[in-house]
């Protein structure tokens, strides 16, 4: 039996181990700064310093730690800016390469701080992002008494405990959208005294959507209030199909006619497993064109590097690098584009799941587009969404043990168009059958349990 006296005896200890280290946290945030990893100027908004001016009124601040956690939150953002045009919304990330990616897809009233004065003078609901602060009770505290938000919608696993306990403590409504939790962080937190830290937070929430029964199963066993567990779809599933195609004009003239497939969000150790195919079907389809996406940017230099030392023609996107007919592969090294390439391109090879111990990438952006999409073994979480894509149609998603599996499967794939289109159109309609409703769900819960505070009314 787990009581709320233990858990906050547990927290007092984590709240005074983190001020404590709250010098060393700030010296490591200016550290990841010089090496590039945060904002250049907005590096100071981790530490809960703000950047930009607080509207009046009521605030809801979203929450999402990196890009994929935030693609999949707005389209409620933009319900949320549609519908409640009363109140501010605010929404926040960890990594600076989300926060490029994602401001320029929030809604059309995004304010940044060049032109926030005048943007204000003309407009009450806006949507403002900024960086979220690290869990130290100084930063926490810096930035929920600046912006006093009435409600926070956190997106997937994000149990901080400055935080949670820090927002609740101030009045705030809390809810967690897309709940997961891996194997391990449930272990982590399944331990004798940070459960009780745990049960403590997940008290806390007016709202919890899980991902799926077994995420419930994993709240529940910590301790939320079964009441509180609502399910809604997963979010991933709810992405927008609205993509600006203007700067692929070139490149779709440039691939017509030729063999074209693509590897995703690649991590090191899988490029070799990726290359080793590709060098396999150029033997059958002379005129191939692979384009592989390195999960991270950087990476992909490396790899265009060592692919021009052994003489293969090899063309990098951020570059500027032209693709010729003689390019056999094109190295997108850039980001915010992978949705676009999912629409020029009719095969992708999700990555992040061909070796032990990853766990796989969102594989519904490529089914909305139309593609035949394949994964490896490996997608950890995302096994929700494989699953249950395949039960509603198996030839949506076709999963593949190794790279001699996956030439094979590919090379079908290249050499029937018949095979192909179905393969395309099975996943195109599985995705759609998956998403419907997604988005509106989660809406409606959340108005029901956390936008019926008093001060959110209408």
């Amino acid at each position: 039996m787990f009581t709320s006296k233990g858990g906050e005896t547990v927290y007092m200890i984590y709240k005074a181990l983190t001020y404590g280290l709250s010098p060393f946290i700030n010296l490591h945030i200016r550290w990841r700064r010089f090496r590039g990893l945060e904002h250049p100027l907005r590096w100071p908004e981790r530490l809960g310093q703000p950047f930009l001016p607080r509207p009046h009124g009521s605030l809801i601040w979203f929450h999402a730690v990196s890009l994929g956690e935030g693609m999949c939150v707005i389209p409620v953002i933009k319900r949320c800016v549609e519908q409640r045009p009363d109140v501010t919304v605010l929404m926040t990330t960890t990594t600076a390469s989300a926060f490029e990616v994602l401001k320029p897809l929030l809604p059309s009233n995004v304010i940044y701080q060049e032109f926030v004065t005048n943007y204000l003078e003309k407009h009450r609901a806006i949507t403002t992002c900024q960086f979220a602060p690290v869990d130290t009770p100084v930063a926490v505290n810096a930035f929920l008494q600046y912006w006093k938000p009435c409600a926070l919608v956190l997106v997937e696993n994000e149990l901080w405990p400055n935080l949670v306990l820090g927002a609740s403590a101030n009045g705030v409504m809390l809810a967690l959208i897309n709940a997961r939790m891996s194997i391990k962080s449930f272990n982590n937190w399944s331990r004798p005294v940070v459960r009780l830290l745990a049960s403590l937070m997940l008290s806390k929430f007016s709202l919890i959507l899980p991902l799926s029964n077994i995420q419930a199963i994993h709240f529940q066993l910590l301790q939320a209030p079964p009441f509180i567990i609502k399910f809604s779809g997963d979010l991933k599933l709810g992405t927008e199909e609205l993509v600006d195609m203007r700067n692929m004009e070139d490149l779709k003239e440039n691939i017509a006619g030729r063999c074209v497939w693509m590897a995703s969000s690649i991590h090191r150790g899988e490029e070799e497993v990726m290359l080793g195919v590709h060098r396999a079907l150029k033997q059958k389809h002379p005129n191939i064109l692979t384009i592989i996406v390195p999960r991270h940017p950087h990476f992909g230099r490396e790899i265009a590097f060592n692919l021009q030392k052994k003489g293969v023609n090899v063309a990098l996107r951020s570059d500027g690098d032209s693709l010729t007919s003689e390019t056999s592969i094109y190295i997108v090294d850039t980001l915010g584009e992978l949705r676009q390439f999912y629409r020029l391109t009719p095969i992708v090879v999700i990555g992040g799941s061909f070796m032990p111990g990853f766990t796989g990438h969102n594989v519904s952006e490529a089914a909305a587009a139309g593609c035949a999409v394949l994964t490896g073994q490996y997608v950890g979480h995302f096994s929700n969404m494989v699953t249950a894509m395949q039960r509603l149609n198996p030839l949506s998603i076709m999963q593949v043990r190794g790279g001699l599996e996956l030439e094979e499967n590919l090379d079908k794939l290249l050499s029937s168009p018949e095979i192909l289109e179905e393969r395309r159109l099975a996943a195109k309609r599985a995705f759609h059958g998956l998403s419907n409703g997604v988005v509106e769900n989660v809406w409606t819960l959340l108005q029901r349990h956390i936008f019926r505070n008093k001060s959110l009314q209408l």
